[in-house]
């Protein structure tokens, strides 16, 4: 065994003391051997560690403000004391599906290879368009999937990201699908029995709000806040004649108005904004190194740019971390 700062490593595969370096061999999710390698300084403590692995979207906790990991491989990195540090990400060419795992060249809805979009229901138009459900409509292409996951209950949600938004997503996600939308204030605003009863509700609200958000004023700053009660009051009056309609279909319990709903308040680690927005795009640039400012949503935001680390599932990658 060696020690070095508060880690304990007990599977060197390599001491290098000449080059104050230590590498030790894990396994990613796919059961391929990764490195995590510590620099360390004279005395023997970890100045720099990197992490090896394939990407996947970041893991995110509320607290005040927003804890966040961000999985390489099969370890979950955290990033809030990394604010203010500089991160290297170096992407090496290589991209995993990350339902099936096989090596791809490209990936298609953040991490997909082109078979597993064609085939699974994760990956049907449905998900992004659930009145378009294919459970109800016979034709689901996994239909123990849907059961599992679309015959479920629902919120429909108000959300302040960019500006209010509507939503939807199962009651388990909360709050983390709004973390990951980078909402500032979230208010559930319906329960509903199902996918389809959401997806049927969501679109006759977004006559009265968008249902998506402007990524680049998200990553401006804070909108400004918003009465979501109040907000949800006056909707709801509006919708009384298609609610009966859907609880006349579905049942009278298939929506239920959240009147005593409250508002969740959500704050980021994010030091400052960047007066610019740009894009860091790891296939034309595969090496990042820059200052991180903070974080929002999905998105790491560095003094040079931003990245969307949602986009990159299954992208192998080594990470360096300063300490």
């Amino acid at each position: 065994m060696e020690y070095f700062s508060d880690k304990l490593i007990t599977t060197v595969a390599w001491f290098d003391l000449s080059r104050n370096t230590v590498l030790r061999e894990e396994k990613n999710r796919y059961g391929r051997s990764f490195f995590r390698k510590y620099q360390l300084d004279i005395q023997g403590y970890c100045i720099v560690t990197v992490f090896s692995g394939n990407l996947a979207k970041m893991v995110a906790e509320l607290a005040d403000p927003v804890s966040y990991r961000l999985p390489v491989g099969t370890i979950l990195v955290p990033l809030n004391q990394s604010i203010g540090r500089r991160l290297t990400i170096k992407f090496d060419g290589r991209i995993n599906c990350v339902a099936c795992g096989r090596l791809i060249k490209k990936s298609f809805q953040q991490g997909y290879c082109f078979p597993c979009v064609r085939k699974l229901a994760a990956c049907d138009i449905c998900i992004v368009q659930p009145e378009k459900c294919h459970y109800a409509a016979g034709t689901c292409r996994e239909p123990s999937w849907g059961e599992e996951h679309c015959l479920r209950d629902h919120y429909v949600y108000l959300a302040n990201t960019s500006g209010v938004k509507v939503g939807i997503t199962r009651l388990p996600q909360v709050p983390t699908r709004w973390i990951d939308q980078g909402a500032v204030q979230a208010l559930p605003l319906y329960r509903v029995s199902e996918r389809l009863v959401s997806g049927l509700l969501e679109v006759r609200l977004k006559k009265e709000l968008s249902d998506r958000t402007d990524w680049r004023r998200l990553l401006r700053g804070d909108p400004p806040r918003i009465d979501l009660p109040a907000l949800a009051g006056k909707l709801h009056e509006g919708l009384a004649a298609e609610i009966a309609g859907l609880q006349e279909h579905f049942g009278v319990d298939a929506v239920v108005f959240m009147k005593d709903a409250v508002p969740v308040d959500i704050v980021y680690p994010v030091s400052r904004y960047p007066e610019k927005i740009r894009t860091y795009n790891l296939d034309k640039t595969p090496e990042i190194s820059d200052v991180l400012l903070g974080i929002k949503g999905q998105y790491l935001i560095f003094a040079g740019g931003v990245l969307n680390v949602r986009k990159y599932g299954g992208y192998y990658v080594e990470l360096t971390v300063n300490e």
